[in-house]
């Protein structure tokens, strides 16, 4: 993959964020920390995947160290690596174990977001699948506690899904095209 400008890799991640995500409701609880500007964004490029977990696990301390009302959570974006998505999964192995070596399991949680995300059991252009789809390779740092906090003000958190699979159907491939969510040319 090409080396993409972080300034370029973090404003079409904003872009994504604030079009999609926001736009569209596919997380009801990502307005808040925008609007409040406590979502910060980090970006590892220019290396492999030691310089990535290297990166990754000073995002997480530094989220951990963080004040929740100065940064609620961390997008830490990845654009020059991870084309394939099957090898961006498999990096999530990584990611968990990384986790398990910090000892936050429990306290922070990776959620995984990529250009061409597949669910499984569904073809690969499901429009269903632009839900965890991002400009870039993206892990979404999250802590634990602003999860609880968000499924206990929303207690039918699993109709989430369920709305945003309709919402994406009745958008289609054309209309998530027109929301100009995808990358930046090099």
């Amino acid at each position: 993959m090409p080396t993409i400008a972080p300034a370029i890799a973090i404003a079409d991640t904003r872009r994504w964020l604030e079009r999609a995500v926001i736009g569209l409701n596919l997380c009801p609880f990502a307005k808040a920390p925008h609007v409040k500007g406590q979502i910060h964004y980090a970006v590892c490029s220019g290396g492999g995947r030691a310089e990535l977990l290297a990166a990754l696990r000073a995002e997480l301390q530094a989220l951990v160290d963080a004040d929740p009302q100065e940064r609620e959570t961390t997008l830490l974006v990845v654009p020059d690596q991870f084309a394939d998505f099957l090898d961006f999964n498999d990096f999530l192995d990584d990611a968990e174990a990384l986790l398990d070596d910090m000892a936050l399991h429990g306290v922070l949680q990776i959620a995984p977001f990529h250009p061409r995300f597949q669910f499984g059991g569904t073809d690969e252009d499901d429009i269903t699948n632009a839900s965890n789809r991002s400009p870039w390779p993206t892990l979404h740092l999250l802590r634990e506690a602003s999860v609880d906090r968000a499924v206990e003000s929303f207690p039918e958190a699993e109709a989430i899904f369920e709305a945003n699979m309709a919402t994406l159907e009745k958008l289609g491939p054309e209309g998530w095209a027109a929301l100009g969510v995808g990358p930046s040319k090099p």
